[in-house]
């Protein structure tokens, strides 16, 4: 329930741009003044309700809801700790295992150490919760963008494939949950919040269809777009490469009215028709864009109201922040929430910050949080409330579908407060090495590969003598490089190029179901590329991190680099490039 309290929100535009958002923002206020006491009232209603559950029923808490006897008694857990519970569910089993709620469904999260999707169950009413946190999205954002109700927003956003478990449970990310929810599907008109999209191509399951058709009702309504945006940094740049690799055909589609014959989804094409019209001028105007193949500050020149960026850049999106700044022209990027499959934690009250200064406010109202300090026991664990600025913790949670002290992996570190609230930067996910969109590739699933891949030249006499990998986002869609010196033991039978491209598909096949994903069915993700580098490159890389003050006992080589001078001195060591050359194995199916 909205209740007024006095606005202390740092922005230049002090007033809401309407009595809904003035509500809205009263909420955000009374959430962050009484952290300790929302964060007591959630733990309370958790615990209250999922008292007679499997799972907190084995730690006899004889229906105690205070944090003192939650903390004494419930353990902190991985996923790996209540996969077996997962399992049971996943299964078909209904009992109330972790709610006492039904659970309706899986969200599908980052690969499991075995590299299959974590199952998060979830109920019916997350969804009301995750729709809240939505609602205050463009309040904030409208005190900071003045005029957003006198256009569109064109945001390119994908379902993704759904699976079901053995127990007949749909599994599927967060996001193409809420996309076909009602709540998404049959949302009430907001003049601050429409799309160029229609639900019909965003719903598409075909990744081009989608993308095609989101992007010529883009083009068509080009005037009237006042913020271009996607989910992730990489989405949006996925779009800017699809226009360059297929402006002549929406622009013959502009021109003649005509509908690619390659979109065969009826409801996408139901709904192109009312929307497609011959228009030759603007199909002239989009050739003459596109033609001469100059993409600088292609956004403003096509988009030219555009007044920013909706997109994340923090984590490991944040790479892709100098081509974003190339295509836009320098919009501003607004990162506005911040969220996962387990819970919608909480909002950037400050979305037009530069994207190295973007915090986010965690709402108490959406879960109990608590937080491990950052190389400490979990004895340790502190409250929301009591974190303290300039440190660094991990993300710990407890919600209303039954996680209960659950580590999701997040790293923050808290910069300040907003009113109660503490406000936090994304650092990055525990032990994450590569990532290129959604996926997240950590050291001992890379190493894993690595080895996989070795054994394809034990018949050459040859191994790798060290290696490291670096995320290459330079080209669209990026692709993992995996850096290489090997030990050729006889020349004569050195491995081939075609060996060597093996390779680089045998690194492939046992890495997360979710790059695979990214691979296969989303076209997110390159082919992965192995670089060859000349015996002895490992140990200049060595000798350059003593020459900077590493000490030489201590030194352990880099799995994953970024740092320009390493770049440039593995680039310049090259002799030979290998490439994947077919796709790694991915089905939709869920695994037992």
């Amino acid at each position: 329930m909205f209740m007024a309290v006095e606005s202390t929100l740092p922005t230049p535009f002090r007033t809401p741009a309407s009595d809904k958002d003035a509500k809205a923002l009263q909420f955000i206020e009374e959430m962050t003044k009484n952290v300790d006491s929302v964060q007591e009232r959630v733990l309370r209603e958790i615990l209250s309700r999922n008292a007679e559950t499997e799972y907190l029923k084995r730690f006899i808490l004889n229906g105690a809801t205070d944090r003192e006897t939650f903390k004494s008694r419930i353990p902190v857990v991985t996923y790996e700790d209540i996969q077996p519970e997962i399992q049971r569910i996943a299964n078909g089993d209904k009992s109330p295992i972790f709610s006492a709620h039904p659970i309706s469904e899986f969200l599908t999260s980052s690969g499991t150490s075995a590299g299959e999707r974590k199952l998060m169950p979830t109920i019916h009413e997350e969804l009301d919760r995750r729709q809240l946190l939505y609602s205050l999205l463009m309040p904030v954002m409208n005190l900071y963008v003045p005029g957003l109700d006198k256009g569109k927003g064109l945001y390119f956003l994908f379902v993704k494939a759904e699976t079901k478990t053995p127990g007949g449970l749909l599994a599927r990310p967060v996001l193409t949950s809420y996309y076909n929810s009602d709540h998404f599907k049959t949302r009430p008109y907001d003049p601050f919040n429409v799309y160029t999209s229609p639900n019909e191509a965003i719903l598409c399951v075909d990744s081009f269809q989608s993308m095609y058709a989101q992007m010529l009702c883009g083009l068509i309504m080009r005037n009237e777009v006042l913020r271009v945006g996607a989910v992730f940094a990489s989405g949006l740049l996925r779009a800017i490469h699809f226009l360059q690799n297929n402006w002549k055909q929406l622009a013959h589609d502009i021109a003649t009215g005509t509908l690619n014959p390659k979109i065969t989804d009826a409801p996408v094409r139901e709904c192109m028709r009312k929307i497609l019209k011959p228009n030759p001028e603007l199909a002239q105007f989009v050739t003459m864009e596109c033609y001469e193949e100059n993409w600088e500050c292609i956004i403003k020149r096509i988009w030219p109201r555009t007044k920013y960026l909706d997109v994340i850049v923090t984590g490991a999106m944040a790479q892709y922040i100098p081509t974003l700044e190339y295509y836009s022209g320098g919009l501003p990027m607004a990162c506005t929430m911040y969220a996962s499959s387990e819970c919608y934690f909480g909002l950037n009250l400050n979305p037009m910050c530069k994207p190295s200064e973007v915090t986010y406010t965690i709402m108490p109202n959406m879960a109990y949080f608590e937080f491990l300090p950052h190389g400490s026991s979990t004895s340790c664990l502190v409250d929301l409330a009591d974190v303290e600025v300039g440190k660094e913790y991990e993300l710990i949670l407890t919600t209303y579908a039954g996680l209960c002290r659950y580590r999701v992996g997040d790293i923050l570190r808290v910069t300040g407060f907003h009113n109660a609230a503490p406000q936090f930067r994304f650092i990055r996910r525990k032990n994450v090495l590569l990532s290129i969109e959604s996926d997240k590739t950590d050291e001992a699933e890379l190493q894993n590969a690595i080895e996989n891949a070795s054994l394809l030249l034990k018949e050459f006499n040859t191994s790798v003598v060290e290696y490291t990998s670096y995320a290459d986002t330079k080209q669209i869609p990026g692709h993992y490089v995996i850096y290489w010196e090997l030990l050729v033991k006889d020349s004569a039978n050195a491995p081939t190029d075609d060996v060597l491209n093996r390779c680089c598909l045998q690194i492939e096949e046992p890495l997360n179901s979710v790059y695979r994903q990214s691979r296969v069915a989303d076209n997110s993700t390159g082919p992965l590329e192995i670089r060859v580098v000349e015996n002895g490159t490992f140990e200049e890389l060595m000798d350059y991190a003593i020459s900077r003050g590493a000490s030489i006992n201590q030194y352990e080589v880099p799995r994953c680099v970024s740092f320009t001078p390493i770049m440039e001195l593995l680039n310049s060591r090259v002799v030979s490039k290998h490439f994947s050359p077919d796709l790694p194995h991915w089905t939709p199916e869920c695994r037992r």
